[in-house]
């Protein structure tokens, strides 16, 4: 985008400068836009999922103009409701892989496995858990956070065979990486078919 005469200009077009017309072609012209003062528009505004867009006030005096949004926060109550929500869609997923094994157990068949049942235990617990933490964020920083918790993970090296096919773990050798977990979206409860062998550690910084 640029911006001309406190106009934002969003996609190329014809304008008519000083009584010149100049074609839409003079955008791909910086020299030509430095030379007629369009200077290139950019706007900063805080994340839409946490603040209304609030005032707008506009810095045209550097070689970019810069639009800024001064967000307005939205309402706590009503984000963590949200985001107790989630959580609760969350498990209901989860419980539906396994709520078959409950119903099989009542009509007379096997029994829950014990790896099964403690998984579902686990998962209530941590539900119980998490919605705690939510109701205490206070803050939205503490809410941006909360869904973007750093972590850091080792992991195994993986072996592989001649065809360059996955063989197994290496027994010592780690790598160590960085990543920002939703804390809503990831559970330490982890389905018995779900566990994975290659990781060592998953650590919040």
């Amino acid at each position: 985008m640029w911006y001309y005469d406190s106009q934002i200009i969003k996609t190329p077009r014809t304008m008519v400068i000083s009584g010149i017309t100049h074609p839409p072609g003079i955008f791909n012209d910086s020299s030509m836009l430095t030379s007629l003062g369009i200077k290139p528009y950019t706007e900063t505004k805080e994340d839409e999922k946490y603040y209304w867009d609030g005032s707008y006030s506009v810095d045209a005096s550097g070689d970019t103009v810069v639009g800024t949004f001064a967000g307005t926060a939205k309402n706590l109550a009503t984000l963590k409701a949200i985001m107790k929500k989630d959580l609760n869609l969350i498990l209901k997923g989860k419980m539906e892989r396994i709520d078959w094994y409950w119903q099989r157990a009542a009509k007379g068949g096997t029994a829950v496995p014990s790896n099964v049942a403690s998984f579902a235990t686990a998962l209530y617990s941590e539900l119980t858990t998490k919605e705690g933490e939510i109701d205490a964020l206070d803050t939205i920083a503490k809410i941006i956070e909360y869904e973007a918790r750093a972590y850091t993970e080792t992991r195994k090296v993986a072996v592989l065979d001649g065809d360059g096919n996955f063989a197994s773990w290496h027994a010592s050798n780690t790598l160590t990486r960085g990543s920002h977990q939703n804390m809503v979206q990831y559970w330490v409860a982890t389905h018995p078919d779900d566990v994975d062998a290659g990781r060592v550690s998953m650590t919040a910084d």
